[in-house]
């Protein structure tokens, strides 16, 4: 796939050099790319618009091969095709209907130099799966994709609705809808967390997708949680398997490649794991601060050096043995070992409305959806290391936000509670969200005091939760591997596990859940790894 082999050429290269070498990709196309902005008159332009004209200026003049116009609201041509809204980007409107409500700025960026790509290539470059869905496809599909600039979930999911779009333009039409842009159209359909992903009207996607789920999701108009592939998916034969594209699968990866192990990287969704949602990281050796997605780029952009990895492949089914049997989503995987770095989930209230408004206000991820809450009042649950950064997070960006904890004292570090007293955020100490209220979306909460049992009301228009984490094991449980009573990884000091050739690392083992922890671990589980294969253990009969 064009763009993929680009990204990844590209990797290591200076900012100057990165350009010259898009530009030169851009040129490869064989079609020309036309994009059409629709911004405001000169009198009632507006900050969107005018980061749209600077970004789209950028790529203009990286090739040719990308023609960008502008037109006023007012101008005919915007009647002609129905815009509305300023800034709306259309994409050569006489082959393909998608258009893009806001600017592709921030993490938005990576989705307009894909859909440059897909329509400039004029390939879909869907997996034969999910180009068997689409030729099945029963009658026309309306898509909107609501993403977030702050967001790097989204580019998966807005890249995942493009393909659709450019594989079956006669069908497929497609809406990208900023909603620091248009909030009005967010309000409208409840879309108060990013990605969300409607087709006719329907929701099919809360969060982002694997593309052959999002297909699926897609054909049947209904959101679809797992998708079972043909057995002829494509063999990959591999020393080691890692499952898990956080701190720890992505070191284990360069450590075991250096070592000499032929090593490959599955990862369902977004690289870098929670790291990748964390505002700012201010204890990473070298970094004094860092944006989260920062550090997740640059530990990406070494382990690519290295090993192949797999983004978006869902892995279904393990089966032990020699060698290890791993069928995904996409392929089949033969591998001598495997290391499970599969990381953490947010933990949930557990309350009625938590579900049923999630993406309605409630939220776990205050850099993907705190932009909507701008001027709006909201809580943050929780009193750890990550409330407390999220607090903050949400305080600096305009956001009414208010701490509640259950107890009457932090557990974050000390210099996080005083960037919090300094900058008055207040704090509902003793107190547990009994129930979130509303209808469409959330209205308020109601309140319990822990140690008086007051009950009350609170009207809010958000909650965000950050209460700490639960291992994700599933996979683990589902091939017999053992647990701790606390629900962990059970692993010997060389991180194997019970099951030989099976190793562990990072979050899913438990310990202190730090970056730089879950990064050593995943360096020890590869060199573990790299020894063990030197000299099995487990043809010995023992450990």
């Amino acid at each position: 796939m064009a763009n993929s082999q680009n990204q990844g050429e590209a990797h290591g290269m200076s900012n100057e050099e990165m350009m010259r070498h898009l530009g030169g990709s851009l040129d490869r196309m064989p079609n020309e790319v036309r994009v059409i902005l629709f911004a405001g008159r000169d009198d009632d332009d507006n900050v969107f618009s005018q980061v749209a004209r600077q970004s789209l200026e950028l790529f203009s003049k990286m090739s040719k091969k990308v023609r960008v116009e502008e037109y006023p609201l007012n101008h005919e041509l915007a009647r002609k095709y129905g815009i509305e809204t300023a800034p709306t980007l259309l994409f050569n409107p006489e082959t393909y209907n998608i258009r893009w409500l806001g600017a592709p700025a921030g993490e938005e960026g990576r989705t307009f130099m894909e859909i440059l790509f897909l329509i400039g290539f004029g390939q879909s470059s869907l997996s034969e799966q999910s180009i068997r869905m689409m030729d099945d496809l029963d009658g026309p599909r309306s898509v909107k994709v609501f993403v977030s600039p702050s967001c790097p979930y989204c580019p998966q999911q807005a890249v995942n609705a493009a393909r659709a779009m450019v594989q079956r333009p006669d069908l497929v039409s497609l809406e990208l809808i900023d909603i620091q842009a248009n909030p009005d159209i967010a309000d409208d359909y409840g879309a108060h967390s990013v990605p969300q992903t409607f087709a006719e009207d329907l929701l099919i996607g809360l969060g982002a997708q694997a593309e052959e789920v999002f297909i699926q999701s897609l054909q049947k108009l209904e959101e679809q949680r797992i998708f079972i592939p043909e057995s002829t998916a494509e063999l990959v034969e591999t020393d080691l398997l890692i499952v898990g594209g956080g701190p720890a699968g992505l070191t284990a990866g360069i450590y075991a490649k250096r070592s000499g192990l032929k090593t490959a990287l599955v990862e369902k969704g977004v690289l870098g794991g929670q790291v990748a949602t964390t505002p700012v990281v201010e204890n990473y050796p070298g970094f004094t601060s860092v944006g989260g997605k920062t550090l997740v780029d640059i530990m990406v952009q070494h382990a690519l050096e290295y090993i192949d990895i797999f983004q978006g492949e869902e892995v279904l089914a393990i089966e032990p043995g020699q060698p290890i049997a791993v069928q995904t989503s996409r392929r089949r995987f033969n591998t001598q070992t495997l290391l499970i770095a599969t990381g953490a989930t947010h933990k949930h209230l557990g309350i009625p409305g938590e579900d049923r408004l999630s993406g309605r206000g409630v939220s776990y991820c205050s850099t993907c959806d705190g932009p909507l809450f701008k001027g709006k009042k909201v809580i943050m649950v929780g009193g750890g290391n990550s409330a407390v950064t999220e607090a903050l997070y949400l305080y600096h960006m305009g956001v009414d936000v208010t701490l509640v904890h259950r107890r009457d004292n932090l557990r974050a570090q000390e210099y996080l509670i005083k960037s919090l007293k300094d900058n008055g955020i207040p704090v509902l100490w003793n107190t547990e969200i009994k129930e979130i209220l509303g209808e469409e979306r959330v209205k308020a909460v109601a309140l319990i005091d822990s140690k008086t049992k007051e009950e009350s009301n609170l009207p809010i228009d958000g909650v965000f939760v950050a209460i700490g984490y639960s291992p994700s094991v599933e996979l683990a449980e589902k091939i017999g591997v053992a647990l701790t009573p606390e629900g962990y990884i059970k692993r010997d000091e060389r991180h194997r596990t019970n099951i030989p050739g099976i190793y562990s690392a990072g979050d899913v083992e438990g310990g202190y859940k730090q970056i730089v922890t879950a990064a050593g671990q995943g360096a020890e589980a590869a060199i573990s790894i790299f020894e063990d294969l030197i000299n099995p253990y487990w043809k010995q009969g023992k450990k």
